[in-house]
């Protein structure tokens, strides 16, 4: 009786904590200019591709960018200036974080690491985190700054 006791207890506490927490991804708070510079914590400038740019993306440029058409709230897209550069990384608050499963299946199956024609993203990862949404394509920065969209909070 007195194991049942105990177990009880910790089951308890494991359920208020997971209702304290929430079981599911929370929306991450921000402008998305500064969530973008926090996925680049931890790489130097010299590491960065040269002429390196974040822009809002509108309802004509979207599509260009994130290769799906998804309900968002904004987005923003960090590039290099210079074409000859495959990276990008895009970063979308979506209208509401249900839609995220399929927000990622639609930009994974139509992401081009291409887009660039002369040069090809080695890596490309779509993942979400409650209401955001990010697509990385780039070469050797692309593990970190997956790293850091996962460490959002």
């Amino acid at each position: 009786m007195k194991h049942t006791k105990k177990i009880f207890r910790l089951l308890f506490v494991v359920v208020i904590c997971f209702m304290i927490t929430g079981c599911g991804s929370k929306n991450i708070e921000g402008k998305l200019p500064d969530l973008m510079d926090k996925l680049y914590e931890g790489i130097k400038e010299e590491e960065r591709p040269m002429a390196l740019q974040t822009t809002e993306l509108t309802e004509d440029n979207f599509k260009t960018f994130a290769f799906a058409d998804v309900k968002y709230k904004e987005a923003v897209v960090s590039e290099s200036m210079t074409g000859s550069i495959a990276h990008s990384v895009v970063l979308i608050r979506l209208e509401d974080a249900k839609d995220a499963t399929k927000a990622v299946e639609d930009i994974k199956k139509n992401a081009d690491p291409r887009k660039w024609i002369c040069v090809e993203a080695e890596n490309v990862y779509v993942l979400s985190k409650g209401d955001l949404v990010v697509l990385i394509m780039s070469n050797e920065l692309a593990p970190k700054i997956k790293e850091n969209f996962e460490n959002l909070k």
